[in-house]
């Protein structure tokens, strides 16, 4: 039942909260930082005994030794999104006068990491679940394991009820806010939801006790949470600016649409399809894409607003009004990164600002721009850079500053999953191309058009096509992942499309084998139920599993896998998922796919070992294949990167370079 900690004490938890802050738009840091907050029910088990509910908002008091248990490292504290447990009952000890600390030495360092609770006694049922590719709900997850005890469905109305602000009206007598009092018949039930949740918290853990969490995974999960915790402090003033900025940049673009459209509303996708049908512009869509092909074959005055139209559609300001509601009182973002978030792959997800899509920044003069900015010179934005939503856009990422004394040490992988999967697929001259320090797409480009290839040199408008071919062909990607790529905006031509799938593929015949014995490998596991060694890699089926797993030690796992037979009579598989609308469907398969998962699932796996490597320093942010570090100037970048590029034990043979940058605000350099 725990995982793994037979040996130790365990204690399941839930509990119900109330906040006047909105917890989806600004996250668990700042919701229960508010002065509002409080736990009104707190649910618990003791070693799989009976789960007890603690009335806290009817005055009932957590017995004594648990407020002990929770702050002791050697208990183990469970619970479902653990990280919303931990981070509520942090506040609620701080409130009742209890240290954080885990040195009890009140020295001033000290006391600024333990505002929480320490990750390290501390494990997720959600995180367990999702390393066996279940959905990353509590109610998911009972139905998928199809659990005696479900969720009850009354939860969300009785949390709207009890854990949020409500409306004040005549029928309720004008409160703000309902109380066990106003209704407690509600309120029973309200408990009995509480004890239930801990009850079905306990049921997944049951259920999963044969397939326990690797220690080195939960070591990875509380290096995420020291992550979350520490947050990345916000340029404050900054971001109002820009969002001010952005309010006088939206009305005047707004109003000068309408003088040229006469329309009500520029905004309206639906006005602005019939006013360019009215001047003889029939159009499909307006998204980016299809606007900058509109853009050029359109007359002057139709050019004139699509391109106003596409300023006023940039959502720079989302991202920075994200921030405003999400930074804690000490300016500090918190809770970005959901470990385990791709549970196919085990890589994060993005919370609240999502730094995965954050939007790139070309400007030469980024400090001129911010200084501009933050002294509300919109005139001289406007003059010098023409279209202001697009400079608010690009100075997004500057917005994320190092606390005082300190410096943002920027360090990622040199094209990581390209080196992953050439060391899987034993593609020799890729290998050895890593090995000498190549520039990796123009030694694609001359593998793939047999000539020298230079960048800016004898041959080098071809690596344009040798980049563009590795970045989409790698996972069995055709013309169609060519085109999502861009290559039709970068100026190759739909003809030329064909032939640069077949020369990449030409070029990187064993990473082209990989993915067939691979599929072959799946096919075995779940067909004869036969584990199957395939070079670094074993597959192998368990009851309702399909098991992937790495040289890491990590599986990659796959529910009730199925052979499924397609239109043309060959035989692939299927297994059950979250697909792309967000629902757990039956999702189909095979070898080139699976290979995306294996190649993803190892670069995140280098990266923890590269956070692992540097826990000694703040770790910031992660982005992709990269991490930021907030560190005195008197570190060594270059050392640094040698530390992030160590090639983990598991990892024989594979090459590996990390690059880096010093700077004073997050940027691409």
């Amino acid at each position: 039942m725990n995982g793994g900690d037979n040996h130790k004490k365990n204690i399941s938890i839930d509990i119900e909260t109330f906040s006047d802050i909105d917890l989806g738009k600004c996250g668990v840091y700042k919701y229960a930082e508010s002065l509002a907050f409080e736990i009104l029910l707190f649910g618990y088990s003791l070693d799989g005994s009976e789960v007890q509910v603690v009335d806290l908002a009817s005055g009932e008091e957590i017995p004594e030794g648990i407020p002990e248990a929770l702050t002791d490292d050697d208990i183990t504290k469970w619970a479902f999104n653990a990280n919303f447990e931990r981070v509520c009952l942090s506040r609620f000890l701080r409130d009742k006068g209890v240290s954080l600390d885990p040195f009890h030495d009140h020295h001033p360092l000290s006391t600024e990491y333990a505002r929480f609770l320490n990750p390290e006694g501390w494990k997720c049922s959600m995180v367990w679940a999702a390393t066996m590719g279940l959905p990353l709900s509590l109610k998911g997850v009972g139905k998928v394991l199809n659990l005696a005890d479900q969720k009850m469905d009354e939860g969300k109305s009785l949390i709207r009820f009890f854990s949020v602000p409500c409306v004040p009206t005549k029928a309720n007598g004008g409160r703000t806010r309902n109380l066990p009092s106003d209704d407690p018949e509600k309120w029973s039930t309200f408990k009995a939801y509480n004890k239930r949740d801990v009850e079905v918290e306990m049921a997944i853990q049951k259920r999963l006790a044969n397939f326990p969490v690797p220690e080195f995974v939960w070591d990875e999960y509380h290096i995420d949470q020291e992550i979350n915790d520490r947050g990345v402090r916000i340029d404050m003033d900054l971001v109002k600016k820009a969002i001010e900025m952005d309010s006088r940049s939206r009305r005047e673009l707004t109003e000068k649409i309408r003088r040229l459209t006469d329309l009500d509303n520029p905004n309206s996708v639906q006005q602005m399809k019939q006013w360019l049908a009215d001047n003889g512009m029939e159009v499909d869509s307006l998204g980016k894409k299809a606007v900058a092909a509109l853009l050029k074959t359109a007359p002057p005055e139709l050019a004139e607003v699509l391109e106003l139209r596409q300023q006023l559609a940039k959502s720079s300001v989302k991202k920075y009004q994200t921030m405003e509601r999400a930074v804690c009182a000490d300016s500090r973002a918190r809770g970005m990164f959901m470990f385990y978030g791709v549970n196919r792959t085990g890589r994060w997800a993005g919370r609240l600002i999502q730094l995965q899509n954050l939007p790139q920044n070309h400007l030469p003069d980024l400090d001129a721009a911010r200084a501009l900015v933050k002294s509300r010179d919109y005139e001289t934005v406007k003059m010098l850079y023409e279209d202001v939503p697009d400079t608010l856009s690009q100075l997004i990422r500057t917005a994320f500053i190092p606390k005082p004394g300190t410096r943002f040490y920027v360090a990622d992988f040199s094209a990581i999953e390209a080196r992953v999967i050439a060391w899987y697929a034993g593609e020799k001259w890729k290998l050895d191309a890593f090995a000498n320090g190549e520039d990796i797409y123009c030694s694609t480009a001359s593998r793939m058009f047999g000539v020298q290839v230079v960048k800016h040199g004898i041959n080098g408008e071809l690596r344009q096509k040798g980049k563009i071919a590795e970045l989409a062909c790698g996972y069995g990607g055709s013309t169609g992942a060519l085109k999502a790529m861009g290559a039709l905006e970068m100026g190759i031509s739909e003809d030329e499309l064909p032939g640069i799938v077949s020369s990449w593929r030409a070029a990187n015949q064993q990473i082209v084998c990989f993915w067939w014995d691979v599929d072959k490998a799946v096919m075995q596991a779940v067909k004869y139920h036969r584990s199957t060694r395939l070079g670094k890699l074993t597959f192998f089926w368990q009851p309702g599993m399909l098991f992937i797993r790495l040289l890491s030690g990590r599986n990659l796992a796959y529910v009730k896998p199925k052979v499924g037979t397609n239109r043309f009579g060959s035989e692939y598989i299927t297994y059950e998922g979250v697909g792309s609308a967000k629902k757990w469907e039956r999702l189909d398969s095979y070898g080139p796919k699976f290979v995306e998962n294996i190649v993803q699932a190892t670069s995140r796996d280098i990266l923890c070992n590269s956070m692992r490597t540097l826990r000694c320093c703040d770790i910031v942010m992660h982005i992709h294949d990269e991490l930021v570090i907030e560190a005195d100037p008197k570190v060594s970048l270059k050392v640094l990167c040698e530390q992030m590029g160590r090639v983990p034990d598991w990892a024989d043979g594979l090459v590996l370079r990390a690059d880096g940058y010093i700077c004073d605000f997050y940027k691409k350099n």
